[in-house]
């Protein structure tokens, strides 16, 4: 028998993003995305994934349950986040002075990058290659005589990005698979999918 004792989860770590580019028919292009910002705001990050179940039945009984994922929201909790990011999220027009926000656009696809650091150094970096903003808040309210965290939320949904239905990519170094040499810096330079991005990574010149 063996005996298997994981990671205790510490904290959250930095935010990831990089918009993505599209290609020339305007849709969302897997190969290709501008520079990536890290951000080193969150407070916690909450996940839920938008799941449906439907179980068949056949001869009178239960034959299998089917499941089907369509999205994944995120919930991150901020203590300040970037306005010319939040703009470009949320599909504001950026003109030479105003910012005009509030009418219909389509918002473009981000990729959106995690970190959870667990006790004994361990480590997850977590990509999700393709997302949209879905709501934010911004709440504000007066100052008091001891300061107070005035904190919004961005609400951040994954999609597939994939043509097999995958929303994200991972490492976990309590697994056996993950790369030696591997840093979060050179995990979160760009937004990866394959294997082979990774390899390219951790051995310069394959």
């Amino acid at each position: 028998m063996k005996t298997k004792k994981p990671m205790l989860k510490e904290t959250v770590g930095a935010l990831y993003l990089a918009f993505n580019t599209p290609n020339e028919r305007g849709e969302f292009d897997i190969a290709t995305y501008e520079e990536t910002n890290k951000s080193e705001v969150v407070k916690s990050i909450s996940t839920t994934e938008n799941t449906e179940s439907t179980t068949v039945r056949a001869s009178g009984k239960d034959y299998k349950t089917v499941s089907q994922n369509a999205s994944v929201d995120h919930a991150v909790e901020v203590i300040a986040f970037d306005p010319g990011d939040v703009a470009k999220m949320r599909a504001d027009k950026i003109g030479k002075y105003l910012i005009k926000s509030g009418a219909a656009g389509e918002r473009p696809y981000f990729a959106f990058g995690k970190v959870v650091k667990k006790t004994g150094n361990a480590v997850e970096y977590v990509w999700y290659p393709k997302c949209q903003l879905v709501e934010n808040t911004d709440d504000i309210a007066t100052s008091e005589e001891s300061y107070s965290e005035q904190n919004d939320t961005l609400t951040i949904r994954a999609y597939a990005f994939d043509a097999e239905g995958n929303k994200s990519v991972r490492v976990n170094s309590e697994m056996s698979n993950f790369p030696e040499g591997l840093t979060e810096e050179m995990f979160f330079t760009k937004p990866l999918t394959t294997d082979e991005e990774i390899e390219t990574l951790i051995t310069p010149g394959t």
